[in-house]
This record gives structure tokens, sequence and C-alpha cells, in this order.
């Protein structure tokens, strides 16, 4: 495994989803605010729950970082590099909107409480700190922490998997937030 690689690509893909949920930031008052016709969230409620979702992942994200840096003076990291493989494949359903049932827990569920600057403000904070955490673990450490993710059955996954994670919750909602917008186009 070319763990470099794998850090790499995380880090594009991260760059690529953040930067399209900020240009959502921009939409026009009546795209943020559209309900669509089955009920779900509007663009700025999206916006929000990708904003919460975030916060939450990066608690566990920041201990596992930690935990993979003290693991570092006990664990082979070379071992862990040589025997690690990526499912790719296991995670891609994450990143597709209604692919899996999930129900999300009520702490993410928006509120209405922050406006979309404070909102944009934090998602870009979130961003750098993805990346903060991808620069400290550059040569392989977030392999030697690994936390139980519940969604879609995934299992226990290493650090770097759960920032993988984080960035293809966010391209799920980049799809739905597209429907909405499809949806105001065709009536």
């Amino acid at each position: 495994m070319d763990i470099f690689r794998l850090i790499q690509d995380i880090k594009t893909h991260l760059t690529l989803s953040f930067n399209e949920v900020d240009e959502w930031f921009d939409q026009d008052k009546r795209t943020l605010n559209y309900q669509p016709l089955n009920g779900g969230w509007t663009v700025q409620q999206i916006l929000e729950h990708i904003y919460l979702t975030n916060f939450y992942l990066l608690i566990l994200i920041e201990k596992g970082s930690k935990k993979a840096m003290r693991n570092y003076r006990d664990l082979d990291l070379n071992a862990e590099i040589k025997n690690y493989s990526f499912d790719k494949e296991n995670f891609e359903k994450i990143g597709e909107h209604g692919a899996f049932e999930w129900i999300r827990p009520e702490h993410m569920e928006p509120k209405g409480e922050l406006d979309l600057k404070e909102i944009r403000s934090l998602i870009s904070k979130q961003y750098h700190q993805c990346l903060n955490y991808l620069d400290l673990m550059k040569n392989g450490e977030g392999l030697l922490c690994k936390t139980t993710m519940t969604v879609n059955g995934l299992g226990k996954i290493n650090v770097y998997e759960y920032i993988y994670f984080l960035s293809l919750h966010a391209r799920r909602h980049i799809i739905q937030m597209q429907n909405n917008q499809l949806e105001i186009i065709k009536n």
C-alpha cells in the first residue's frame, strides 16, 4: 500500500468536496430555502447538517489521531502499512445519496440556530482541521488507531478512513442539494 498516495487522494477528495459545498453558500435565497416536495431538507438545512456531522466526526478524528500518534511509539508502523489495504469500494456508498437507510442521531439534525455566514466559516475551519490531521499523520500513523463506524456496517476504520468518510458524507449531501435545485427547475 502506498500510504502517501492514499493520504494525497483523501486530501484531493476533501478539497473537491469542500470546495463544492462552499459554492452552495452563494446560491440565491430561493434555492437555499426551497422545501422539496418530499418534505426533505432545504439547502440551508443540508449545509447546517454537514457542519453538525463534521463537528461530531471531528471529535472522533481528533481522539483517533492523538491515540494513533501515541501508538506510534509501541506499534510497528511499517508492518501496518505493509499489511494495509484500503477497501475503497466499501466506502463509496457513503457518498451516494439514498444508497442505504441511515437514521441520523438527533444532535446532527439542523435546528436553524446558525446563519449561513457562520455555517460557511465553521465548515471552512473544519476543512482545515482535516488537512491538519492529515499533515500530522503524514507518514501513515493514522493506520495505528481504529474506531467503530456503524454507518452502513463499515466496522472498525482507521483515522484516514474516518476523514474520507467525512468527505464522502459531504458528497452525499451535495447530490441532495443538486436534487433540490433540479426540482426547482422542473417546477
